[in-house]
């Protein structure tokens, strides 16, 4: 079994594998809904990363406010008042909600969201456990 340094990295390599496909999406004509996806994705495993680094057991959800609300009860936690609520909506939408069909305006503001998430959490975490 893999210890946290591990576990956290490889979190951190399936995020990094979700972020490069949400911005190629946004860079090119979509579809932006997918986009969305992975952005949130890709936040998910950063959050799932750094609770996984830090022994800090969580359940099997996408939502990303659940998760940070557990991280909040951590100290130093790098996420403080980021608001995830919306990115983290698109972990189902995106997939199944018909109606679902994001513009490139908002498929840019799900991957920024997920690059500041990446950021802090990268930021906040040893040089080897990042990808």
């Amino acid at each position: 079994m893999p210890d946290e340094l591990e576990l956290a990295r490889g979190w951190f390599l399936k995020a990094e594998s979700d972020l490069n496909t949400a911005k190629r999406m946004v860079e090119s004509d979509g579809p932006y809904d997918t986009a969305c996806f992975h952005a949130q994705q890709a936040a998910e495993k950063y959050l799932k990363g750094l609770l996984a680094l830090r022994r800090e057991p969580f359940h099997r959800t996408h939502d990303l406010e659940e998760l940070q609300h557990i991280g909040e009860a951590l100290p130093a936690w790098p996420l403080g008042g980021v608001d995830l609520t919306e990115l983290s909506a698109y972990a189902v939408e995106a997939r199944y909600d018909f109606e679902f069909w994001p513009d490139r305006q908002t498929a840019h503001e799900a991957v920024e969201l997920a690059s500041q998430v990446r950021r802090l959490v990268l930021g906040a975490v040893p040089h080897n456990a990042r990808p």
